[in-house]
């Protein structure tokens, strides 16, 4: 089985790219400070990963995108989002409601048959 590949590359090819010029733009064309480097090379890390995730097509997307939230949630508190723990754990659990409501809700089938829960009369 091949690896996966996004426009004719590897994942890992299109993050060297992004990170490359990244720091290509930081050090020739504008001044980026190091913290929005790493949003940005975060958000690419998280981004090749669900679409990554999409082309396995194992079921794998729902695990994808609660990282890529996860891990977004963290970099913003690590950048100086001020949340609450509660609030975050809200924020995830929303996500993960809705995520899985899209993902998963109209993939599943009930092992048994609707009209087979009703006493018959």
């Amino acid at each position: 089985m091949s690896p996966v590949k996004i426009f004719g590359r590897e994942p890992s090819a299109i993050l060297g790219l992004v990170a490359m010029a990244v720091q290509f733009v930081s050090a020739f064309v504008i001044e980026v400070d190091q913290d929005t480097q790493a949003l940005v090379n975060a958000v690419a890390a998280a981004v090749v990963g669900l679409i990554v995730a999409a082309m396995v097509k194992d079921g794998s997307l729902l695990a994808a995108i609660t990282g890529f939230a996860q891990a977004a949630l963290a970099l913003g508190m690590n950048l100086g989002l001020d949340w609450s723990a509660d609030r975050q754990a809200a924020a995830m659990a929303a996500i993960t409601l809705l995520a899985q409501f899209y993902l998963v809700r109209d993939r599943v089938t009930a092992p048994v048959p609707a009209g087979a829960l009703h006493p018959s009369a």
